[in-house]
């Protein structure tokens, strides 16, 4: 390659170099992340409507959008893609991406119905702690930044285990629907504010 720099990092190098040493790890393929990585269903632009699946969810029925609980102003929802079991998301009805922007009474029924998700996952999954928040904008880590959304995540003691921490995958004991109607029954039994999904 002649004059300045290569723009290929390993280019001019043995293809086997670049493949890095054996070790000793086995390797667990998770290809059906792909998805998510490659960032299907996420918004094209800041605008509302189907290309956000935020706004598309209120839409579909309670079992097909993962809905555990609907309120006049925000509704409860199962992530797509949960870092533990029964992650759930409070999302405003109303398309906006900054917490700033959600009006006085969006702001409290996010809040009662982020308190309601934790008594209802206390109640039915017995977490010893949870992960509570918001990322706003592509930078702060929000997978969907264009749709405010806050995160109610159950913890478990040990549960960054070796497969989160070194295979970067999780372990998720049942599946979705599956959680979602159990956590919407748990939630429609709790008299929780919100109608259960």
């Amino acid at each position: 390659m002649s004059g300045g720099p290569a723009l290929d990092p390993g280019a001019g190098e043995d293809p086997a170099a670049l493949a890095g040493d054996p070790d000793a790890f086995e390797r667990l393929w998770t290809p059906h992340r792909l998805v998510y990585i490659a960032g299907a269903g996420k918004p094209a632009d800041a605008g509302a409507g189907e290309q956000c699946p935020f706004c598309r969810v209120p839409g579909l029925g309670d079992a097909e959008g993962l809905v555990v609980a609907r309120g006049r102003l925000a509704y409860v929802v199962l992530n797509l893609y949960p870092y533990n079991p029964g992650h759930l998301m409070v999302c405003p009805y109303r398309h906006v991406s900054a917490y700033v922007d959600l009006t006085p009474e969006e702001t409290v029924e996010v809040a009662v119905m982020t308190q309601a998700a934790i008594r209802v996952l206390t109640a039915s999954a017995a977490p010893h702690g949870f992960n509570l928040g918001v990322n706003q904008g592509d930078v702060a880590g929000a997978g969907i930044a264009a749709h405010l959304h806050q995160h109610v995540v159950p913890r478990w003691s040990g549960d960054a285990n070796f497969l989160p921490v070194v295979g970067r995958t999780k372990a998720l004991p049942e599946l979705l629907g599956d959680t979602r109607a159990r956590l919407a029954a748990a939630w429609a039994a709790s008299g929780e504010p919100g109608r259960a999904g």
